[in-house]
């Protein structure tokens, strides 16, 4: 296992590619911890709505189980293709090029990295592809010490959204100063 400030072999391969295409939003080291600890939790099929560059993914693959499977869908072929050849030696990564409903087939999931804006807006949509018990991480908010939560002067209502929906238990968890994600179990 890596020091927390080193990062596994493919997620540094998955951050220089994404350094070479130019990303500067890759998923942040502290949320990539937090993803590593929930796979190491999970088997089934994990999945990742948003690949980008891989980061997200390697994370996931940094702690997931033999037995589990990982799965995710960028909606660029091209990046597709090279995240895919990114993954080449690592059989428990699927990469498929297309939106999130690609994935639809694959659910339900048990782990489910929640990256792109428009289906974090939609608690229906996650709520269906998640199994009972299975975790929804929603990465990409800036921590609101409020209630009801407020982001640039406004009700955030995507927070407040999966902060009370009865279908899921979710808490909001600081990973840094700056950044938070939500933790959404589904029940």
């Amino acid at each position: 296992m890596s020091a927390p400030n080193e990062v596994p072999p493919l997620v540094a391969r998955a951050l220089d590619l994404s350094r070479r295409r130019g990303f500067i939003t890759a998923t942040r080291n502290e949320t990539g911890r937090l993803l590593a600890a929930l796979a190491a939790s999970r088997t089934g099929t994990l999945a990742e709505l948003g690949t980008g560059c891989g980061v997200g993914s390697a994370w996931l693959s940094s702690g997931v189980a033999e037995d589990a499977h990982i799965v995710s869908a960028e909606l660029d072929p091209k990046l597709a293709e090279a995240v895919q050849d990114l993954f080449s030696d690592t059989p428990s990564i699927e990469v498929t090029s297309g939106d999130w409903s690609a994935l639809e087939k694959h659910a339900p999931f048990s782990l489910l990295f929640v990256d792109v804006r428009d289906v974090k807006r939609s608690v229906d949509l996650v709520a269906d592809l998640m199994e009972p018990g299975g975790i929804a991480v929603l990465d990409d908010f800036t921590p609101s010490y409020t209630w009801p939560p407020i982001y640039e002067g406004r009700v955030d209502v995507v927070r407040e959204q999966w902060l009370t929906d009865e279908r899921f238990i979710a808490v909001e968890v600081m990973v840094a100063p700056d950044a938070s994600v939500i933790l959404a179990t589904r029940v």
